[in-house]
């Protein structure tokens, strides 16, 4: 399972070149913001940002303020990891009032509580590096002390569980929050066919794997919080949490394996695992020296091991004689601190914002196998110096941000110490009150993963082993966007033409090994390039949640030059569709999608298929929920390798568990007392668990 980790990003607001301020707890306040709620255009669409705000039915029939971001066209809900995503892709971080939130905190919402939501495509300068996709949740602290819910939905012909549970109590300027979440997999009917096709010293090989796995995971994830806090003077917060995470897989399956024509059935057998369990401490302090000037601090810390087996076995089933053995065990120790400062100034101009970011990441990792012991180290270190001025003026908006980026990854092999600048331009023009284009372009530099940078040797199959590449330098990425849009009661529509170039690109390949045969590894590419239009949009015929149709389709364009000079091209059209319709308190809906290939280095991969149906029941504080999943199909996944490849590979795997998966579920929440969400500006992240 891909995680996604959430990463704590401030919350900047600007408007006629003045800042706007988190909406402080106070009864006064609590008609002014209802009548902001009620009379305001549900979208307001901003040069850098899109203002949502959300009328009295759709507050009163959503369960929380999660519900509420489901239906903002440029966001999709994902039911099968119970979480929020952009349509975009890429990394996104949500905040509530400026201050990093995971999807607990978000369901903790009353939807009564929530003022604006603001959508930001391209986040402010100082996390121009870390993510592509930024939503803030403005809130108003109601006058009460307590807030607790829990929910859970299950599968019930298979092992399929998400369940989580929250509780927060508030007193004076003193807030309390503790969470705890689970997700559970157990599938015993996984299918996978794999091939492979290569030449060695003019002999022909060929294989077709067939078999069958047993597997799953367990991810827990727990927090507790303590925040203290005086709106308009200071805020603290101090965060521990830890995610517990298992994982397993065992499969028996068969090979036909070809020399020459000359076939020979072959038993397989794989057994692989790993855990980790990652403390993070995460210390946050903010201060307002004077009405226009804040300074902010953040660290954050963390050590953990992880725990990785895998013993794979091929043997002739003629004569019991082995083709191959693979017995390895891996530990793998990891330290990660960050460290931020922050300042920021109000002109009447405009905005300037400045600070210093560094981040320090050691890996050490043991490695046993048939081969023998082996171990390695690798340090990674980035530095991240930024700064930005924002303004508007009349119906221009813009924001000019200037970074320089730091990479310093050592280990006994190499060393890369590079700077690279990272400008960021957002320019904005406000055609009428529903309609805006907007221009912007930045460059970035990305370090290479800890997979990708690793020695290690891992056996795939006879013949072909996996390794990173310790040479490998970061890669810059040069994004250009220009969007169009436009909304009404009736249509939500943005229209965005991109073109990224990256140089020095990071690719996956194969190439020829006098040792082991072939050797599928990393090397630093000349480019890559990705071009097209994404069409986003939802429509209301009715005017109202009564039915929408939500939709993103995208065309694109993208290629590789490797350093044989061969250029590898794809063509694709992302796409994405829901039908939804809330009457009272039902809702339903329905998603699905045509997966499509895209490129990964010399493999092109499919993304998730679905086909998922789900309705939900609101009664007073209890959501009652029950839906089918991948209807009519598995979950699929495809991955082949293109025909300028040395080897030629497919794999296709299905998770016969999923098809037309039944799940049921169920949820209460209950909100009393005063909650406190600090308007935070620093929020960072350490490195996830580092895989070998």
């Amino acid at each position: 399972m891909k995680k996604i980790v959430a990463i704590a990003l401030t919350s900047l607001y600007f408007a006629a070149g003045a800042q706007e301020k988190t909406v402080v707890d106070s009864v006064a306040k609590t008609k002014e913001i209802q009548e902001i709620i009620l009379k305001s255009q549900r979208k307001k669409q901003m040069a850098d940002r899109s203002v949502y705000t959300f009328d009295q039915q759709a507050l009163d029939k959503a369960r929380h303020a999660s519900d509420l971001l489901k239906t903002l066209p440029e966001l999709q809900y994902d039911p099968i990891a119970n979480k929020v995503s952009s349509t975009k892709g890429g990394t996104i971080i949500t905040l509530i009032n400026g201050i990093e939130a995971t999807e607990l905190q978000i369901r903790s919402i009353q939807p009564q509580n929530v003022v604006r939501v603001e959508y930001y495509d391209n986040p402010p300068t100082r996390w121009a590096t870390r993510a592509d996709t930024m939503v803030n949740i403005i809130t108003r602290n109601p006058e009460v002390g307590y807030v607790f819910g829990a929910d859970i939905s299950s599968a019930l012909t298979t092992g399929f569980v998400n369940g989580s549970a929250y509780a927060g109590y508030t007193k004076g300027r003193n807030d309390f929050g503790l969470e705890y979440s689970i997700n559970l997999r157990d599938y015993d009917n996984r299918k996978v066919e794999k091939s492979y096709a290569y030449l060695i010293n003019s002999d022909s090989y060929h294989s077709i794997e067939n078999r069958k796995d047993h597997f799953g995971y367990t991810d827990q994830f727990i927090t507790l919080r303590y925040t203290n806090q005086l709106p308009e003077k200071y805020a603290f917060q101090a965060k521990f949490d830890m995610e517990i995470y298992t994982y397993f897989n065992r499969s028996a399956g068969q090979n036909l394996y070809s020399v020459n024509n000359v076939s020979d059935n072959h038993g397989t057998s794989v057994s692989n695992g790993n855990d980790y369990a990652p403390p993070k401490l995460d210390l946050y302090y903010s201060r307002n020296l004077t009405k226009k000037d804040e300074i902010s601090f953040n660290f954050v810390g963390s050590s953990y091991r992880t725990h990785s087996y895998e013993v794979n076995k091929e043997w002739k089933l003629s004569d019991g004689t082995n083709v191959f053995d693979n017995d390895m065990k891996l530990q793998a120790k990891q330290n990660s601190i960050v460290g931020e400062a922050a300042y920021s100034h109000q002109f009447e101009m405009g905005k300037l914002s400045a600070g210093y970011r560094i981040s320090n990441n050691n890996v050490s990792n043991e490695l046993n196998n048939l081969s023998g012991h082996s171990e390695y180290s690798v340090n990674y270190r980035t530095q991240y110096l930024y700064s930005e001025f924002s303004g508007k003026k009349d119906k221009w908006m813009y924001r000019i941000g200037l970074g320089l980026t730091n990479i310093n990854n050592k280990s006994a092999e190499s060393t890369e110490n590079s700077w690279t600048p990272t400008p960021k331009l957002i320019l904005g023009y406000t055609i009428s009150n529903n309609q805006s284009i907007r221009f912007n372009s930045s460059y970035t530099a990305t370090s290479p993963s800890s997979s990708a940078l690793s020695p290690n040797i891992v056996q795939v199959v006879p013949n072909i082993v996996s390794s990173g590449n310790p040479y490998l330098q970061s890669q810059k990425k040069f994004g250009n966007n220009l969007t169009y849009s436009f909304n009404n009661k009736y249509f939500d529509f943005n229209a965005n033409a991109f073109y990224w170039y990256t140089d020095n690109v990071i690719n996956q390949y194969y190439k020829r090994d006098e040792t082991y045969g072939y050797i599928r590894t990393f090397e630093n590419a000349p480019n890559a390039q990705q071009y097209g239009i994404q069409l986003t949009g939802s429509v209301k015929p009715f005017g109202s949640s009564v039915f929408v149709i939500k939709a993103v389709v995208a065309p694109a364009s993208e290629s590789i030059k490797t350093n044989s000079g061969t250029v590898i091209r794809n063509n694709y059209v992302g796409n994405y569709f829901v039908l939804s319709s809330e009457y009272k308190n039902f809702n339903i809906q329905y998603q699905f999608n045509i997966p499509q290939y895209t490129l990964s280095g010399a493999f092109l991969n499919t993304n998730e298929n679905q086909s998922h149906a789900f309705a939900s029941y609101k009664l007073n504080n209890w959501t009652l929920m029950s839906g089918f999943y991948w209807i009519g199909m598995p979950s699929e996944y495809k991955t082949k390798s293109l025909s300028e490849s040395l080897v030629n590979y497919t794999s296709h795997t299905q998770i016969m568990n999923n098809k037309s998966m039944f799940v049921l579920g169920v949820s209460y929440d209950f909100v009393k007392g005063k909650k406190n969400d600090i308007d935070r500006k620093l929020n960072n992240s350490t490195a996830p668990a580092a895989t070998f």
